[in-house]
């Protein structure tokens, strides 16, 4: 039974989602996600100027004549939603935690997907995949998916970004839409990467918090690594500290855009101190500006 304040927490974030929904945002996601696929409508008769690479060569051999394959868009779309619920999730400095941002993120997508008549399944994973819902239609499965990134209590103390991507290859035979929600603090998973993003069309999007960037001057300040729980201390105030703090964090961006680039996959920030819906729109809009 669900405590009182988490019932409250899932319905804001349900309630913020679905006014975030606007026509404009729900018009840009179905402009980027058009033409995802070709299946079989009926076949015709040729006729001179149609493409013979359409035709269909066993009913043209019953037939004793050329007949071509007719296609039509696939107009229904899968949406798999992959949402990272690691420890590392757990860090917030501002206004949310990561895992509040990517559960605010999923709640958009899943929203948006059923406006346009998707599906939506979700994959909660850690080090492994903790909790899998099928795809399915309608606002209450919308509920439960919401329900389960913000409630579901991990057990897994890593990332496993390879988890994630080989249960999407086996629940989606056909080719679908994956959004990859995580930190991305995790490696050796560019080979599956790749192979999702060859079978579907996939996008990571990467929840970050500003104090990953960089850090303030706050003197001497006790930090714990929350997947391996080391405990160590900085002095904050050492200027060159800060400095080499940051180029990290900027090698660490520069190295993960190179990667997802390099693998095909599309992908964006969201930031735990800013809005979701801002840099998901700037996403949509570019890439429909890319496929004309």
């Amino acid at each position: 039974m669900l405590n009182p304040e988490v019932i409250k927490q899932i319905r804001a974030v349900q309630l913020k989602a679905g006014h975030l929904v606007t026509d404009a945002l729900a018009g840009n996601y179905l402009s980027a996600f058009k033409g995802r696929g070709m299946e079989f409508d009926e076949v015709r008769e040729y006729v001179p100027g149609d493409d013979v690479r359409l035709i269909d060569w066993n009913v043209t051999a019953r037939m004793q004549q050329p007949f071509i394959k007719v296609l039509r868009e696939e107009r229904e779309l899968t949406l798999m939603l992959m949402v990272d619920v690691s420890p590392s999730q757990a860090y917030g400095t501002l206004a949310r935690k990561k895992r509040e941002t990517a559960a605010e993120m999923a709640a958009v997508l899943a929203f948006l997907a059923i406006r346009n008549n998707d599906k939506v399944g979700l994959i909660v994973f850690s080090d492994h995949v903790e909790h899998f819902i099928p795809p399915k239609k309608g606002r209450g499965h919308v509920w439960s998916i919401i329900r389960s990134v913000l409630t579901h209590q991990g057990s897994g103390q890593k990332t496993d970004i390879n988890a994630a991507l080989e249960a999407m290859l086996r629940a989606s035979r056909r080719r679908c839409l994956g959004f990859l929600i995580s930190d991305f603090w995790a490696d050796g998973y560019e080979k599956s990467l790749r192979v999702a993003a060859a079978r579907h069309d996939l996008i990571a999007v990467r929840t970050v918090d500003p104090r990953e960037r960089e850090m303030p001057a706050a003197g001497l300040v006790s930090f714990q690594d929350s997947e391996t729980g080391e405990v160590f201390e900085v002095d904050t105030s050492d200027r060159k500290w800060r400095e080499a703090y940051a180029a990290q964090a900027a090698a660490r961006e520069q190295t993960l855009g190179q990667q997802f680039r390099r693998s095909g996959a599309g992908t964006f920030v969201v930031d735990t101190g800013s809005d979701t819906v801002g840099p998901l729109l700037r996403f949509l809009r570019e890439r429909e500006r890319r496929r004309r």
